[in-house]
């Protein structure tokens, strides 16, 4: 498999995963409604679990710009690479998004209230309040980052059994992403990060899961949809970026 359409895919189930617990929980109508905050955490972690447990093995399972962008930084993955995986990670969201609009559709009719259908989509501060919402998802995205970076894995195997340490991309050797660290603790690293420091923003900690969603959150028809908030839309793009880049300079600077 390509490994940009393994990105794509990867980066589609982390949303439907994600985007759906979060659609269980606050649209009216669903069998989860209101069942709380460790739902959607362990729903974000089983989305990353899936993601990386099936994808990893063809692209690495960046499934997160800032993951891609904070490796190419410390050195583990070439730059030509970055923009293309950036690229399909956006697709995916996008594409995860539309799926999770077409799995919960009616209840999205049941639910008047706009921005908790936005919800769905993308992230939103509980007290907004620009720098403080950035530096909560710099912070989140640098223990993210740093813990792909000093995780340590078996990694996976090929059709033969044999051990794979990395891979191959266009003829070159790059390392796995989060697929170093193979499924289950990459999983529980992001639950961690949930619960612990989810609290004010959301943790959108990748781009991709908040910007890819939110785009067709503008682009979906259903009705009392609101705003899609693209005034807060460079805080979970720019912060998670800022984040990769400060781990991945610490991390170059331990060696």
């Amino acid at each position: 498999m390509s490994p940009y359409i393994a990105e794509i895919i990867g980066t589609a189930i982390l949303i439907i995963f994600g985007g759906g617990v979060v659609a269980n929980v606050v649209l009216k109508k669903t069998k989860g409604n209101s069942s709380g905050w460790i739902v959607i955490t362990w729903g974000w972690a089983m989305g990353v679990f899936i993601a990386v447990f099936t994808m990893g093995q063809f692209s690495g399972a960046h499934i997160n710009p800032a993951v891609t962008v904070g490796l190419a930084t410390a050195g583990l993955f070439d730059w030509s690479l970055v923009f293309p995986y950036i690229i399909s990670q956006t697709l995916g969201g996008l594409i995860g998004g539309i799926i999770v609009w077409l799995s919960y559709k009616d209840h999205f009719e049941a639910t008047e209230d706009g921005p908790t259908k936005l919800a769905i989509f993308s992230t939103a501060p509980e007290i907004r309040n620009y720098s403080s919402n950035f530096l909560t998802e710099v912070i989140g995205t640098f223990i993210l980052v740093f813990g792909v970076l000093y995780l340590d894995a078996p990694g996976f195997t090929n059709g033969d059994g044999q051990l794979l340490s990395s891979i191959v991309i266009d003829g070159q050797e790059v390392g796995f992403g989060l697929g170093a660290l193979s499924a289950l603790p990459v999983g529980l690293l992001v639950l961690g990060i949930g619960l612990s420091l989810g609290g004010p923003t959301g943790y959108a900690i990748n781009p991709a899961r908040d910007l890819g969603p939110r785009i067709a959150h503008a682009l979906l028809p259903f009705s009392n949809k609101g705003s899609s908030d693209w005034a807060y839309s460079w805080i979970p793009v720019l912060g998670p970026i800022m984040g990769s880049i400060i781990a991945a300079g610490l991390y170059l600077l331990l060696q």
